[in-house]
């Protein structure tokens, strides 16, 4: 592909003849409730971890809830975080989004299951018929600690087994259980396919796991990942490596072309990832409460940046794992 690690990303899609790079209209509201979580993991985006305190209150979760109700056109709420699960608003906001009729993805780090006071969860997922995007980056026990800490595996595995006995993750079942996986260094992820070949072995044969996709994401250079890169010498090969592997046809299905952002505070982004890197998203339309109609997003200019190259390298990558 050999792109100039010269070139911005904006110049990449000139190139291409495929910039500027514009909304289609918005049909995914993806909502971080929060930075708070019960894991700190090494390549975390969003930098979170059981110290943070940033909490999306009640009342932006209610705004959040009165804009997904008044625009029918967004049919899907996808709940991150953080761990989710931990923010006081979160059961409200999956019962009145499926009572609105809309489909909830929650991006839930397994473990979460068998903290102190989230006994509830597993059957609250089943009763809501929640689907799952579980974090699991590896099927061996040594890759997932050390990404993850200590016993994450473990947790992770028991809590599989729990969903797997709840319906999550069988065959023909509706209840979809979908798992994610990212490298545990600076290189891009391997195809899809034959990894998740090789998940349903292992985790099926050794532990009797079923799920439904395992959806392959690329680490971004942000946050905890960047400053890992920083410190091992290893930042400007790993750009180079994503700005010489853009690929042309991963651009069409960017999730930031279907997607809005809603970052804890209620400010609005392009992406989850612009979120982290407090790159606002374009227009008049800076937060939840100045949102009414989402299509008037439509056509907006998105906001990009050098680590846009991590969505378009190789197969591409999004909340919905490869591109192509």
């Amino acid at each position: 592909m050999g792109v100039s690690a010269l070139l911005g990303f904006d110049d990449v899609l000139a190139r291409e003849g495929l910039g500027p790079l514009r909304r289609a209209a918005p049909r995914t509201l993806q909502v971080n409730v929060g930075k708070r979580c019960n894991q700190a993991c090494h390549h975390c985006h969003v930098d979170a971890g059981p110290k943070r305190t940033e909490v999306m209150t009640a009342a932006t979760a209610e705004r959040v809830l009165a804009v997904l109700e008044r625009n029918p056109g967004l049919r899907t709420m996808d709940v991150t975080g953080g761990a989710p699960e931990l923010n006081p608003s979160f059961r409200r906001l999956v019962e009145r989004a499926r009572v609105l009729g809309r489909d909830v993805i929650v991006r839930c780090n397994l473990t979460i299951l068998f903290v102190d006071g989230m006994e509830w969860l597993a059957d609250f997922y089943r009763e809501q018929q929640v689907a799952l995007v579980c974090s699991l980056p590896c099927y061996t026990q040594d890759n997932v600690d050390k990404q993850r800490g200590h016993g994450v595996f473990d947790g992770s595995i028991r809590a599989l087994q729990r969903l797997n006995a709840l319906g999550y993750g069988r065959p023909g079942s509706s209840l979809r259980l979908d798992l994610v996986y990212n490298p545990l260094g600076a290189f891009l992820p391997g195809p899809q396919a034959e990894l998740t070949a090789s998940y349903r072995d292992e985790l099926g044969r050794r532990f009797g796991i079923e799920f439904h996709h395992l959806l392959t994401l690329t680490n971004m250079p942000i946050s905890r990942f960047a400053e890992q890169l920083r410190r091992t010498g290893e930042a400007e090969r790993y750009m180079g490596l994503l700005v010489n592997h853009f690929n042309a046809t991963t651009v069409e299905g960017l999730m930031c072309r279907h997607l809005v952002s809603v970052g804890w505070d209620g400010a609005l982004y392009d992406c989850d990832f612009n979120q982290m890197l407090e790159l606002p998203i374009g227009g008049r339309a800076r937060s939840i409460w100045q949102l009414d109609d989402v299509r008037t997003l439509t056509d907006e200019a998105i906001v990009t940046g050098p680590h846009c190259f991590g969505c378009t390298a190789g197969a591409g990558s999004s909340c919905g794992g490869s591109l192509v």
